[in-house]
């Protein structure tokens, strides 16, 4: 069986590890092989994630990058014909799709339906983000009907699926994966010098954090008046809040934390490649993601690898699958101020367990590893081509 699997971004490091997993299991088993077609190298709007080649963990697996330049910098018609072009060469028995939504992989898929090629959809999209109706829905449930089976990213993204008619055998995975390893060793080292490392960059004894984008749709203010809220609530609590990542609303967001007073203890940093975010979860105690919509929210994969607890907004995928309320952390309403507001404030004044969370987070987690991932991915393939 020859496996062919089309991938967006080059950088994505949360896929690079299950391919490497993966290829490792297909390298044990004769007559399987694997590629992947990286389209870009990474995309615009996550430049400051991009990994620096000199330091960036190397990955072992077949592939080939088509264009190495931004995915913005690349027309349907190019990546089209680069795309068919490999299909060609590769000749695949069944091959993975990122999406319905790219006229690139949709030509792929009909070249692949016409020559009795199973294809696989990844799909990360969540009934909350993207159910609709209209002549627009109709195309893509008939488009999805073309798929010989979905990889998708947890519960609520195979919920959506099912909520379009796909049938239940088609959903051949209902997980996904960060490099558990990498992040881990990352992160313990850091924990060795985390008091210095706090007092060089002026942080309180313990911190909140949130990693992402600083746009609209992560809620960063709610964010930043509920911990104004908390501090209020906590007066005497040596905790801060740390902001790492970069977007068009940061400027709005220091503005904001000057009206709120709290400048001294909001610290924003740069945004980082994955690799060296866990010296800042190192630095924190708790993960916030307040997202008004998130179809997964792999930071808190990466948290809850590092044992931390996480206080998730109830917009975001992973929640039915990796929180807990009350065990690995709490869940939140995210147009509810107040509520994260008691939320952070039981951290503040110790009302919480947080070892407790720690060793639950770490439990949970476990099962969401590449090696896993790439099994089950390993077991669907097998399965739509017998």
């Amino acid at each position: 069986m020859r496996i062919l699997i089309v991938h967006n971004l080059l950088w994505a490091h949360y896929k690079a590890s299950v391919f490497e997993a993966l290829q490792q299991q297909v390298d044990q088993q004769p007559g399987l092989t694997v590629h992947v077609l990286q389209i870009a190298r990474n995309e615009r709007s996550r430049a400051g994630m991009e990994a620096d080649a000199a330091d960036a963990p190397p990955y072992h697996y077949s592939y080939e990058l088509l264009f190495d330049r931004y995915l913005d910098d690349t027309s349907p018609t190019q990546r089209a014909k680069a795309l068919l072009s490999r299909a060609r060469a590769y000749r695949p028995d069944v091959i993975t799709l990122t999406g319905y939504y790219d006229p690139a992989q949709l030509a792929l898929l009909f070249w692949a339906k016409l020559r009795g090629i199973r294809v696989i959809m990844q799909n990360e999209s969540t009934t909350a983000d993207h159910l609709r109706t209209g002549p627009k829905e109709a195309f893509k449930r008939w488009v999805i009907s073309l798929f010989d089976g979905f990889f998708c990213f947890g519960s609520r993204s195979a919920e959506y699926l099912l909520a379009l008619n796909v049938p239940a055998r088609k959903i051949l995975l209902r997980k996904n994966a960060v490099d558990n390893t990498t992040l881990v060793r990352v992160y313990e080292q850091a924990r060795l010098t985390r008091s210095a490392e706090q007092e060089r960059l002026r942080l309180p004894s313990h911190n909140f954090v949130y990693v992402g984008r600083l746009i609209g749709v992560k809620n960063i203010p709610v964010l930043l008046n509920a911990f104004a809220q908390a501090r209020q609530q906590a007066p005497g609590a040596d905790w801060g809040l740390v902001l790492l990542g970069d977007g068009t609303d940061q400027p709005a967001l220091v503005q904001q934390a000057a009206a709120l007073s709290i400048t001294d203890v909001v610290s924003f940093q740069p945004a980082q490649p994955w690799y060296r975010v866990p010296a800042f979860l190192a630095l924190s105690d708790v993960l916030v993601l307040p997202s008004q919509s998130e179809p997964w929210g792999l930071v808190v994969n990466e948290a809850m690898v590092c044992g931390m607890p996480v206080v998730v907004s109830s917009q975001c995928g992973c929640v039915p699958d990796l929180v807990v309320d009350g065990e690995t952390g709490f869940i939140f309403d995210p147009a509810n101020t107040h509520q994260l507001a008691q939320l952070l404030t039981r951290f503040m004044t110790d009302q919480v367990d947080r070892e407790a969370m720690r060793q639950a987070a770490l439990a949970r987690i476990a099962p969401y590893a590449p090696d896993v991932v790439a099994r089950e991915m390993l077991a669907g393939f097998k399965k739509v081509t017998a």
